[in-house]
């Protein structure tokens, strides 16, 4: 990440530990998102063998504490990939943190996207079954969109939930905000100047992101998804 040029020494290496974080971040919400549908649509199936094994997934990483999934994500991946090629591959902790935040969120979030998803109307549904709209095509373009206007103010609270999980993955080697803010306090014996830059830093990440999620809420609005799609 390039830095300002009046930036130097700990206050740059600090300044790219948060570009760490929103990153990870950013990756892990994408992703998570994605989970999320899918954990959603799977818990909603008609089809037992596949509501029951989702529900119970949800229902585990819901019930565990975030600390231990990342813990063993990070460990317990490299474990199943040796069983399952009889060779040590390691998984970078990037990538561990990347998935077990993922999953996390996707697991909390799944719930809001089951609540939206039900707060549809019915008709929207029969609507585009009798245009004969593929069910795929007209969840994806027509339910989704009314969907996420409905479940955006809880996203936006996981989202800041996940922000401020990403320091657990400094246990597993990635030197993210937090990270670096311990690292530097310890060379400097300065521990509030950098906890206390390391928190500005979440602040202003919370801020933005609050006004971006506002702006896209006022776009839904006035594109008048809450109250369905026109033909």
């Amino acid at each position: 990440m390039l830095v300002p040029e009046f930036l130097t020494g700990y206050s740059a290496t600090l300044l790219s530990a948060g570009w760490v974080t929103i990153k990870l971040s950013l990756v892990s919400v994408l992703v998570g998102l994605v989970l999320a549908v899918m954990f959603a649509g799977g818990e909603m199936s008609r089809h037992r063998f596949i509501a029951w094994p989702v529900t119970a997934l949800v229902t585990i990483l819901r019930g565990l504490p975030e600390l231990l999934v990342v813990l063993f994500i990070f460990f317990g991946s490299t474990q199943i990939l040796f069983l399952l090629t009889d060779q040590y591959v390691e998984v970078s902790p990037f990538l561990s943190g990347v998935i077990a935040l993922s999953l996390i969120f996707a697991a909390y979030a799944s719930q809001t996207l089951r609540g939206a998803l039900k707060a549809v109307p019915a008709g929207q549904r029969e609507a585009y079954r009798a245009l004969g709209i593929h069910p795929l095509h007209g969840f994806v373009r027509i339910i989704l969109p009314q969907a996420i206007r409905h479940a955006l103010p809880g996203l936006t609270n996981q989202w800041l939930v996940l922000l401020k999980d990403t320091a657990l993955v400094s246990l597993i080697g990635v030197t993210d905000l937090l990270k670096q803010a311990q690292l530097t306090s310890a060379a400097t014996h300065e521990s509030f100047t950098w906890y206390a830059a390391a928190a500005a830093i979440y602040l202003i990440i919370t801020l933005i992101t609050q006004r971006v999620v506002k702006q896209l809420d006022n776009k839904f609005s006035a594109q008048g998804f809450s109250q369905g799609v026109k033909a």
